[in-house]
């Protein structure tokens, strides 16, 4: 459903992706005025931190308010962690500020990349506390966007992405079981 200017509309009760805070509810609409004008306003609730937000219903879209995702964009996103990551070589400032863009964006597919990019495995425990940050936002936005389109708990949403990034294509010396195989 979308209003003529082409944008989405919003309904109480609707389940919504706001970069910068990921999954929320729209728990009302509501009329303020602010500075002599009289603004509709869209309520977003957000579980995670007990966060609500108020968006003005004209910037909703500008502000990246979205609809969650459709099932197909999230089948691709969780096929994007088990391809190969892309390293780029580099200053760790410029390649964590890309990251960060792609995870403040609230695309889903963006989100998984960045995910596939950071992880290691195994080794996992040997990354920095800046790359462990951006995995855990980039983990939490995603568990939380996969969880409520597939109708699963966050848990089972976490254990089928972290599935597939373990199923991703490794780079470097092979360890033991993959050199007996």
């Amino acid at each position: 459903m979308t209003t003529k200017n082409n944008a989405p509309t919003f309904q109480i009760g609707e389940t919504v992706v706001y970069p910068g805070h990921g999954v929320g509810v729209i728990t009302g609409i509501e009329e303020q005025e602010i500075a002599g004008f009289k603004l509709e306003l869209l309520v977003v609730g957000f579980d995670a931190g007990k966060l609500t937000v108020r968006i003005p219903m004209a910037k909703a879209k500008s502000s990246g308010l979205r609809k969650l995702s459709e099932p197909a964009v999230v089948q691709q996103a969780i096929e994007i962690l088990s391809g190969k990551a892309r390293v780029k070589r580099g200053v760790w400032s410029r390649r964590a500020a890309d990251f960060q863009e792609r995870i403040a964006s609230g695309q889903l597919t963006a989100i998984a990349e960045v995910l596939r990019d950071l992880n290691r495995g195994r080794l996992q425990e040997e990354i920095s506390y800046s790359e462990r940050q951006l995995i855990e936002g980039a983990m939490e936005f995603m568990v939380r966007e996969v969880a409520a389109v597939n109708h699963i708990t966050d848990t089972e949403a976490r254990t089928l992405i972290e599935q597939s990034l373990a199923n991703a294509p490794r780079s470097g010396k092979p360890d033991d079981n993959e050199a007996a195989a």
